[in-house]
């Protein structure tokens, strides 16, 4: 299991992690919620939500609204709640085989954030990234906070991969990521406490 005990000297260390909510997490935005964490430093985290999808919203309505022209739609979207932050902004999380220079930051070896016009242009177009997904609004915490929610057991955090980022079965993305720590979802409390 990922623990936290980390000091200044780990700066950064959760970026392109997944953070997973503990069952007592009292937050409901954030109840078992799996978080992909695309930046993380003294100063704060900022992370996405990869497992609630916004299925009331489609890339074509997002399209339509933000005046995309496409004379034919080549490409789709999924659409997620990423956070309660700046839920009115959206921010393509994506494969790396799609950059924009200036724009989109390399989270990880394989994970890339978009957060321009020109990524949904590229998606509609079919020639964005092999693997995205759109979020609207993150999740944001303050200076010591996300290491501090940790050390209390509101969150687990294990390494990212693919499929628990971009994969369709996203109803099961909690379990699975609990999964890969050898945690079993049932045998988890709702009330957790600190030795």
């Amino acid at each position: 299991m990922s623990l936290y005990e980390a000091d200044d000297t780990d700066e950064g260390f959760l970026t392109g992690q997944l953070l997973i909510a503990m069952p007592q997490m009292s937050d409901p935005r954030f109840r078992r919620s799996v978080v992909y964490i695309c930046s993380q430093s003294h100063r704060g985290a900022m992370g996405l939500i990869v497992n609630k999808p916004m299925p009331q919203l489609s890339f074509i309505d997002l399209l339509e609204q933000l005046e995309i022209k496409t004379e034919r739609l080549r490409g789709t979207l999924p659409i997620h709640y990423g956070g309660p932050v700046e839920t009115g902004h959206g921010f393509v999380l994506h494969s790396m085989d799609y950059t924009l220079p200036d724009a989109t930051l390399k989270v990880s070896n394989g994970v890339g954030l978009t957060a321009t016009i020109d990524v949904l242009k590229a998606v509609a177009r079919g020639s964005g990234p092999s693997h995205a997904f759109l979020a609207l609004g993150y999740a944001g915490w303050t200076a010591g906070q996300l290491e501090g929610e940790i050390r209390a057991n509101g969150w687990l955090h294990c390494e990212a991969d693919e499929e628990l980022v971009f994969g369709s079965e996203i109803e099961h993305k909690w379990e699975r990521a609990l999964s890969k720590l050898g945690i079993d979802a049932g045998m988890l409390s709702g009330s957790a406490g600190t030795a």
